[in-house]
């Protein structure tokens, strides 16, 4: 599948509302996200006993991983794929939304004795944990606030800040479960872009998320309805060359079935989409991605 056809440019500073009328339906959300491994076993064993997800199935060469019986994340192995290139776009992180603070502190315990920290911030709307998977995939696992207490501007835009978090606090609150619980699932999708400009154009103008957040001319944060985010990009570290070899293979969002003919018809305007088998859509997006579209169950 090719790259997305695009015409570049610059992000837009002016501020104004997203052109397009058409807008993803706002029960829209993440669905999982496809990993190429070259040490399949190893990654397996962080996403499970780490990041706290339940094996759902497996082969010699794939592993899919959820909560519930829903696969969140999906392993391929290539042991010859190379190492992700210091130029490459792909994933910032892969982010698991866990349905309480309580489950962010056993998933805090559990990185503290099988794992490492990278850090951990307060969004405002949300608290987060940050590492590194085996192979320098980024691993967000995070607990939203309320929505009545998002901080909203006068356009209706939400203001995420990065803020330290209280680690002492949130341990306080560990209930001692090893797994992560009933409810667990994809939050949210951050990628490292070429041009913001054009990733826009795809994700909000042809997709039609909604622009939550910007953060001047380096970060976008997109969603369905009024979610702080579904899909993440920023520019923060240079990144001038598509995805090749190891890391994000795709990344899946979940849309009402009525919802996927106007989407192939849109994107068909400006990339190449296929529809597979089972009814979903798999679309070539910026920076060597695909993007595939399911029904929402």
């Amino acid at each position: 599948m090719t790259n997305a056809r695009d015409a570049g440019g610059t992000i837009d500073e002016t501020g104004a509302d997203d052109a397009s009328p058409w807008r993803l339906p706002a029960s829209s959300g993440a669905g999982r996200v496809c990993l190429i491994v070259t040490e399949l076993d190893r990654v397996t064993a962080f996403y499970r006993d780490v990041v706290g997800l339940s094996v759902l199935s497996g082969t010699n060469d794939r592993t899919s991983l959820g909560v519930d019986g829903e696969p969140l994340i999906e392993l391929r192995a290539d042991p010859d794929a190379p190492e992700r290139g210091r130029t490459e776009a792909g994933l910032f992180h892969t982010a698991i939304r866990v349905p309480s603070r309580a489950a962010l502190a056993d998933a805090l315990a559990r990185i503290r004795e099988e794992w490492r920290l990278d850090g951990a911030s307060d969004h405002h709307v949300s608290e987060a944990l940050y590492l590194t998977d085996p192979e320098g995939n980024g691993v967000e696992i995070y607990c939203d606030r309320p929505r009545e207490a998002w901080p909203i501007d006068d356009q209706g835009r939400v203001e995420m800040d990065t803020l330290p978090l209280d680690l002492g606090d949130l341990a306080a609150t560990a209930t001692g479960t090893n797994a992560a619980p009933s409810g667990t699932d994809l939050g949210h999708v951050h990628l490292e872009a070429t041009d913001l400009g054009a990733a826009r154009e795809f994700y909000a103008d042809a997709l039609g998320l909604n622009r939550r957040q910007r953060m001047g001319a380096s970060a976008l944060f997109l969603a369905a309805g009024d979610y702080h985010h579904h899909v993440g990009l920023n520019t923060w570290n240079g990144r001038s060359a598509p995805r090749s070899g190891r890391g994000l293979a795709w990344f899946e969002l979940r849309v009402p079935a009525p919802a996927l003919a106007t989407l192939q018809s849109r994107l068909e305007a400006v990339t190449d989409v296929e529809k597979r088998s089972d009814g979903s859509l798999a679309a070539a997006a910026p920076d060597g991605l695909e993007l595939r579209l399911a029904a929402e169950r």
